[in-house]
């Protein structure tokens, strides 16, 4: 079966994945509409779902507000719309005219829908695009808008796509909130009647909530029913809109922006909106982000097929007290303890001595660094180790030289207070002469210094967010910025094919499919206490994979919680993901130096099955018993299971967790203790992870398939 066909009767498009499939047809006004999204279809059978459009209950109602693929403003319609436009006369509507389509072949296994379309008065054209892969289920959906005359005009709300789900006995939304520290805390709620925003106004993806939803008939579980879900590729503001109708449907539409922003076209520009991806699942919430974890590995992060490294960064050891031999020293700890990639955090530049001065001035510090970073690299290059950089490109102090000497290129409004956050202003990077200038100083740094990785930090959100001089500045810097920021990581990156980058904003303020695109790895919170990191990573890998997820091991008490827990947990924590340390390694004894240096070790072991291997969450996060999770290699030969317990349920029997992605009839030993198992008795009947007794309890147990089946 092609991926794209249409049926020349009836004129649905029938879209098809290796498991799903998705229809849609223009309909008599013009309208594209959506017809079907869930399990396999054949032509025949999605023509079958083309029927006359029902009579509206009354005159009140107008079209229905679910069910076209971009609903737009104007008509009898009175949902929330994703195309709302406004024409240099003041006017509004928008009104659908097919102009033709396009089948496309991008790339081997792949095949693009294109529909075109223009409105009946206005110059006014839009493209809606939709992709489909012969290797995932997720569906990329993105729309194209060009303004074919000789006048302005504004986008008032230019939504990516609209996704509408089938009727349903009730619905139910999954999403996460959170704030700094508390990211990714994940809520699965009923969804109520009306409208239901999900969205951030601060200029970046934020802490508090992530451009990615579920949803569900509320019957779904982790391993079992029907889910639909979809995410935004984009880290700038934006907003996503559910609703659910009166006669029982739901959908929801998305994209950049927040209410009270537009995106300016001038005559002949075209802007082309984000990803919206969307996916479809019969096997609960865990194949929806397995699904989603293999999309991310294969089509969006760069080089997701490369081991990422375990990285030391010295921000817990040093603050901003940094200095070559300090770093030195640290440098020579870590590599000791198995460390592969070194990164100098913030205090090296500049006047850099807290955070109240020296952003933005991105020079090594001469009293600090008296011949550069070119010494302290040498040295962690010799020790066998990559040499990595914090930098915030995106900030400056008001106590720096290029404030002194730029202070127009802050976000500012004339005649208002520049607010400050975290002692720094943000740079507009929707200026085409600030986005050259940071890439000149950063291609420059790479260059010189033998960087091979940067962390790119972001730490806070936009605040009086003007353009001065610019009269659609207002407007045009909220997509400007993000489309510059992307233009600068693409070109470094292209620039220096070596470099990877980690993104930050502040922890996980910046954390979405856009992002991921043009780095390696994610930043998922500043909180590093091991108990709570369990809880924001479950969040964070509910769509996105551990390939993309930093975890580090550092001090307790800890600075944040002040909480204390063994060792070994914290390592078990973070080798969930990419393990990294964070800890004073100057101030760690003589025991945990060698303790540290085995569990290094043993995570260099199974790390490819973390890496890339398929995620099963067996329980948890946190709840009354342990917290298990298990990395399944594609081909079932080998497993990881981790778990963590807080307390011990003294008097209360363990309940076994059942693994999965094993070989049905095979046997597994287990590395450690060499011990046998059946894959049914693990599957069907359970496993208990060996934890040992006592609180803060975790577990890391490798099974790797036996030579022989069961008999």
């Amino acid at each position: 079966m092609p991926m794209i066909s249409r049926a020349p009767d009836t004129g649905v498009w029938l879209l098809t994945t290796p498991h799903t499939s998705y229809a849609l047809r223009v309909d008599g006004t013009g309208a594209p509409c959506h017809l079907a999204w869930g399990p396999r279809l054949t032509p025949s059978e999605a023509d079958a779902l083309v029927t006359p459009a029902a009579e509206p209950a009354s005159s009140f109602e107008g079209r229905p507000p679910v069910g076209e693929e971009l609903p737009v403003d104007g008509g009898t319609r009175y949902g929330p719309p994703s195309l709302q436009v406004r024409y240099p006369d003041g006017s509004r509507a928008f009104e659908w005219q097919p102009t033709g389509h396009r089948v496309l072949e991008p790339a081997p296994g792949t095949a693009e829908l294109v529909l075109e379309f223009r409105d009946r008065v206005h110059p006014l054209h839009v493209a809606l695009h939709y992709t489909v892969r012969e290797d995932t289920d997720v569906i990329e959906r993105r729309t194209v808008l060009r303004n074919a005359g000789d006048q302005h005009l504004t986008l008032l709300r230019a939504d990516s796509a609209a996704w509408s789900l089938p009727q349903l006995s009730g619905y139910r939304v999954s999403h996460v909130t959170g704030q700094w520290s508390a990211e990714g805390q994940v809520h699965r709620d009923p969804l109520p009647h009306g409208e239901t925003v999900l969205t951030s106004r601060r200029g970046v993806t934020s802490h508090h909530a992530g451009p990615w939803l579920m949803l569900d008939s509320g019957e779904a579980s982790e391993e079992h029913g029907r889910v639909w879900s979809a995410a935004l590729a984009w880290s700038g503001s934006w907003r996503i809109t559910v609703q659910s109708t009166p006669d029982g449907r739901a959908g929801f539409t998305g994209g950049v922006g927040h209410e009270g922003t537009g995106v300016p076209l001038a005559p002949g520009e075209e802007f082309t909106t984000p990803v919206f991806a969307g996916l479809y699942t019969d096997g609960g919430f865990g194949a929806a982000s397995r699904a989603w974890h293999a999309y991310t590995r294969r089509h969006v992060l760069p080089h997701a097929d490369e081991t990422a490294p375990v990285l030391y960064n010295s921000w817990e050891a040093t603050g901003f007290d940094v200095d070559e031999a300090g770093q030195k020293a640290l440098a020579e700890r870590a590599a000791a303890l198995g460390v592969e990639l070194y990164v100098v955090d913030d205090g090296w530049f500049g006047a850099r001595r807290d955070d109240r001065a020296g952003l933005g001035d991105w020079t090594p510090s001469a009293e600090r660094f008296p011949d550069g970073l070119g010494p302290l690299a040498e040295t962690v290059h010799r020790l066998g180790m990559r040499f990595g950089l914090w930098v915030e490109p995106e900030m400056v102090n008001p106590n720096s030289d290029l404030y002194r000497a730029r202070p127009d290129w802050v976000l500012h409004l004339p005649g208002r207070e520049r607010g400050e956050l975290r002692n720094q202003l943000v740079l507009n990077f929707a200026r085409d002469d600030v986005a050259d200038w940071a890439y000149d100083w950063l291609t420059r740094l790479v260059a010189d210094q033998g960087i091979d990785f940067l962390k790119w930090d972001m730490n806070r959100a936009f605040s009086d967010a003007g353009w001065p001089g610019r009269q659609d500045g207002n407007d045009r810097l909220w997509t400007g910025y993000v489309a510059n920021l992307y233009r600068v990581l693409d070109q470094l990156r292209a620039d220096h094919p070596g470099l990877r980058i980690e993104a930050c904003g502040g922890g996980g303020g910046r954390v979405d499919l856009g992002i991921l695109r043009r780095t390696d790895q994610a930043w998922v919170s500043d909180n590093t206490d091991a108990v709570d990191r369990l809880v924001i990573q479950h969040g964070f890998g509910q769509i996105h994979p551990a390939r993309a997820m930093s975890a580090w091991v550092t001090d307790v008490p800890n600075q944040l919680t002040a909480r204390t827990v063994p060792l070994r947990f914290r390592f078990h924590a973070a080798m969930s993901g990419l393990l990294g340390i964070g800890g004073d390694l100057t101030r760690w004894s003589e025991e945990e130096l060698a303790e540290g240096a085995e569990l290094v070790a043993e995570y260099k072991r199974v790390r490819p099955l973390v890496q890339h291997g398929a995620l099963h969450r067996l329980s948890g996060p946190l709840g009354e018993g342990p917290t298990v999770v298990q990395y399944a290699a594609e081909d079932g030969s080998e497993t990881l299971v981790l778990a963590w317990q807080r307390r011990p349920r003294h008097g209360v029997p363990r309940s076994p967790v059942r693994l999965r992605g094993l070989t049905p009839q095979s046997r597994y030993r287990d590395v450690r203790t060499e011990d046998v198992y059946h894959a049914t008795v693990l599957a069907e009947y359970g496993f208990h992870p060996d934890l040992p007794p006592g609180d803060w309890a975790s577990s890391v147990v490798h099974l790797v398939r036996d030579g022989g089946d069961e008999g």
